[in-house]
């Protein structure tokens, strides 16, 4: 299918609790906080900024325009095309001098990025992990139930993939995809889902995204089609969970991204599900027995407004850590 967005066009994503961030990060660079004059305390140059989600790059702007461009930022994405959006966005708002590294990488290899480029340590780190929306609206690979498209819901390069979407429907036993539905969707009628599903792969492959829903919306009771979310909301994310192996790259990510943490430095992670954001507090109890400071004893949720600006930030919550 062709992709239908401009490589020009302005991103249509918008950063989830974009000020929290950039106030949690930044705090140690932060000059005299009554005049909020910046600059960098006790460093001898320019922090380090890695970005392992870049989408639309809007954290990154933000945190490069705090801090006057006196920023060095290395950012990855799977999706090349944030990569070169980004490369026009972030243009010129780093100082002569400062560098800008942009990588179509998953955060996981965050340690084979950084030592390619003669990186030793970072200061701040952001792994957002909320879905992109420039990926959902425009990317053609089924990520999206309201979309008839082929289901694929592979990030980035496909070949770099060992099953899509379509090969776990038409190809797993039941018990598997049922396994699948419930663990990485938490969805509480999974067995019913995965029932139907082989019931209709019998007579035909299952190709498409609409073909999906129709079959989850017969496997499920009348009150639960007409609940606030979709009912194929849960099947859909367990299935890109699955295709992506993304508990697996977080739970690997967050470990290289701590290691390659400067001291005192921060690493600060949005989660969009539980399951997700278990992973993240139980990494940082684990970094705060050895002298870590979590600086998020709750996490942050987004404020009324910017749910009611931005519905997808309904489940944002972010947690920070400092390194000792």
């Amino acid at each position: 299918m062709q992709n239908d967005f401009n490589n020009e066009d302005k991103s249509i994503h918008e950063s989830v609790l974009l000020q929290e961030v950039v106030r949690l990060l930044l705090s140690p660079f932060w000059g005299d906080g009554a005049s909020h004059q910046r600059r960098i305390q006790g460093h001898g140059s320019s922090p380090w900024y890695l970005d392992g989600t870049l989408g639309g790059a809007g954290h990154a702007k933000a945190i490069a325009k705090a801090l006057e461009g006196n920023l060095n930022v290395i950012a990855l994405d799977q999706d090349v095309q944030a990569i070169d959006r980004a490369r026009t966005t972030l243009a010129g708002k780093l100082n002569e001098g400062n560098r800008l590294i942009l990588e179509c990488e998953n955060f996981r290899s965050l340690d084979k990025v950084l030592e390619k480029h003669g990186i030793t340590g970072v200061d701040m780190i952001l792994l957002d992990l909320g879905f992109s929306s420039d990926e959902l609206e425009y990317s053609g690979k089924g990520f999206s139930f309201q979309k008839d498209e082929p289901l694929l819901m592979t990030m980035g390069d496909p070949s770099r993939h060992m099953f899509t979407a379509r090969d776990i429907v038409n190809r797993w036993l039941e018990e598997d995809i049922a396994n699948v539905i419930y663990g990485y969707g938490e969805e509480r009628f999974a067995r019913r889902i995965a029932h139907s599903i082989l019931n209709y792969r019998a007579k035909k492959q299952i190709d498409t995204t609409l073909e999906l829903v129709e079959i989850i919306k017969t496997s499920v009771p009348a009150f639960y089609k007409k609940g606030k979310t979709n009912p194929a909301t849960k099947t859909f994310q367990a299935l890109r969970i699955a295709v992506n192996d993304e508990l697996g790259a977080l739970k690997e990510g967050i470990n290289k991204g701590y290691e390659y943490l400067n001291t005192g430095g921060r690493m600060a992670v949005i989660s969009f599900h539980s399951l997700e954001d278990r992973i993240v507090k139980d990494f940082y109890k684990e970094k705060q027995k050895t002298g870590a400071k979590i600086l998020t004893k709750k996490p942050i949720i987004a404020s009324d407004q910017e749910r009611a600006e931005n519905p997808r930030s309904r489940s944002a919550k972010l947690r920070v850590i400092e390194k000792p």
